[in-house]
């Protein structure tokens, strides 16, 4: 039976001499979760640890205070309740439990600086960061392909209804569930990652049928969502050009600078256009370091360091801070909801008053939102 503990180098006399490796510290009843791999590296520096803990710490409570303002708005603000804005909530909601779960509990490991929670919490961590993760990759995409259906279809597209939103977020969470517990049932598994703080998806068993689950995931997780929200995106973008152009030349045979005061919404649209972008663009931005690190196992074309998969993680786990924060600056109604309720958190002795947002957007609609039929 080959070896994988502790490499041995000769000492003075010709005596093995044991060195330290980053496996070390890792609990007796997880260790045959560890790959062979991660044995070729010493220790990862306890200050690394520290500095990885202090920043999860921080966009942990971030993340639980950004989304959980973003559900409370949206859920108690009248002018907010619209069928696509469930698909915010949806997003919050997931980006919330997200940190809920994941970040504190690295955080305590990162003090440890091993898994130190046993087997099944293991198994838990992996499965809780893999549903939420897909539950909001597919609310995004569900985002993009309402605006598509409000900006590019316009008058012919069907109109989203609450049933209609709210069984698209059930198939959001489904596809979650399915995804996350398919390595509890054999198909991969979760295992400790390089850093031995964090949980996830086994990408170095050399075993293709394992391989196959990392492979066919990032198609169904990763691909076809990226390439659906791109496609939504060009033609988003190629409609709203149309309208900035149309618009351009009537001010132009009208002999004057601009329209905006009598625009029929589309200059909203635009804008809202461009926020979820942006969302989505830095979602992508989060997650696209934890598939590369995974492609990167399975096809052997790097030698991954501990460090590189802590990294990932963190880049992974950032994206739950983003999206309050982009919805709390770009979203007017939201805006004036959030400084009602709280007023010490306005930047302006005048603040903006929900009349005045809903003049601002004249087409009634919000972030990521069709047009309120209320």
């Amino acid at each position: 039976m080959p070896y994988y503990g502790p490499m041995q180098q000769p000492g003075l006399w010709g005596q093995p001499v044991s060195n330290m490796t980053v496996v070390d510290k890792v609990p007796p009843e997880i260790m045959h979760l560890v790959d062979p791999h991660w044995y070729q590296f010493p220790p990862m520096n306890p200050l690394w640890h520290s500095i990885i803990g202090f920043v999860i710490f921080i966009l942990g409570v971030v993340s639980i205070i950004g989304n959980g303002m973003v559900i409370y708005i949206f859920s108690t603000a009248k002018s907010l309740r619209t069928p696509s804005n469930l698909f915010v909530v949806n997003l919050a909601m997931s980006d919330f439990l997200m940190m809920g779960t994941n970040a504190f509990t690295m955080v305590y490991n990162c003090w440890y600086e091993t898994w130190s929670l046993g087997l099944l919490m293991c198994d838990l961590y992996a499965f809780f960061g893999s549903l939420f993760g897909c539950c909001s990759i597919w609310t995004m995409t569900m985002i993009a392909l309402d605006r598509y259906n409000v900006i590019v279809k316009g008058l012919s597209g069907k109109p989203l209804t609450n049933t209609g939103a709210i069984l698209r977020i059930v198939v959001c969470w489904l596809i979650g569930v399915v995804w996350g517990i398919l390595p509890m049932l054999g198909w991969n598994r979760y295992v400790p990652e390089g850093n031995m703080t964090a949980c996830g998806t086994d990408y170095l068993t050399d075993d293709w049928f394992h391989k196959s689950y990392i492979l066919v995931y990032s198609v169904f997780v990763y691909y076809i969502p990226l390439f659906t929200i791109i496609y939504s995106y060009i033609f988003i973008i190629q409609a709203v050009s149309a309208h900035e152009k149309n618009m351009r030349e009537q001010a132009k045979r009208m002999n004057v600078q601009s329209l905006r005061s009598g625009d029929d919404g589309k200059s909203t649209e635009m804008k809202l256009a461009k926020i979820a972008l942006v969302t989505i663009s830095l979602w992508f931005m989060a997650w696209t370091p934890y598939t590369v690190i995974n492609y990167t196992g399975v096809f052997k074309t790097a030698n991954i360091s501990p460090l590189a998969t802590i990294w990932g993680s963190v880049f992974a786990k950032a994206n739950a801070v983003y999206n309050p924060i982009v919805y709390g600056i770009s979203h007017p109604k939201y805006r004036a909801a959030l400084i009602r309720r709280f007023p010490s958190l306005a930047c302006s002795d005048s603040p903006v008053s929900d009349d005045k947002s809903l003049a601002s957007e004249a087409s009634g609609v919000t972030t990521d939102a069709t047009p309120n039929t209320a």
